[in-house]
């Protein structure tokens, strides 16, 4: 299979179903900062810590699920979808990083060691990744799981990178207003 097909040359793109779409659609911007923010996911790790490492690729293999669910305007049964489960995996890491973590008290500056600081910048593309998604939701009908589950994991990314910078001995630093 030739890695290049031509077909996108015209500046439309193929959905799961087929259907052709321009690649500046809200559905295309929306998978497409979700791959982006996989891609980012994948220079983090591997951290020095083996449980984020399991867990950001575990992560990833669920945006690869968000993709598809957004890629495909009319699923069927058994494709891909993000589910309740996915949201609550995200729910149950960031309860148990939080019993490691003192609570917060101010905003935190995004910044700390190389892995908590892209675990941050990771954090801002899931935001925009989200943005995107709800977008899209005002012209199209989408799974909310989806948005639900960008939502929570951008609450993750942002526990994540506390809890390395924290493992890795670097202070929470207060923005000065």
């Amino acid at each position: 299979m030739s890695i290049y097909t031509g077909r996108g040359d015209d500046g439309k793109t193929d959905l799961r179903d087929m259907s052709r779409v321009s690649k500046t659609s809200a559905r295309i911007e929306a998978y497409g900062t979700v791959d982006e923010l996989n891609a980012l996911l994948g220079t983090i790790r591997p951290t020095d810590h083996d449980d984020v490492n399991d867990r950001l690729r575990t992560v990833q293999n669920h945006l690869h699920v968000v993709q598809a669910d957004f890629a495909n305007p009319d699923p069927d049964e058994d494709d891909p979808v993000v589910r309740a489960e996915h949201v609550e995996t995200i729910e149950d890491w960031i309860d148990e990083y939080d019993e490691e973590l003192e609570p917060l008290t101010s905003f935190i500056l995004p910044t700390g060691s190389e892995d908590g600081a892209a675990l941050h910048h990771a954090r801002t593309v899931c935001r925009r990744a989200e943005r995107r998604a709800v977008a899209l939701a005002s012209e199209d009908r989408i799974n909310e799981q989806a948005v639900q589950y960008l939502n929570r994991l951008s609450d993750g990314l942002f526990t994540f990178a506390r809890v390395v910078n924290k493992r890795d001995g670097e202070p929470e630093e207060s923005p000065q207003y």
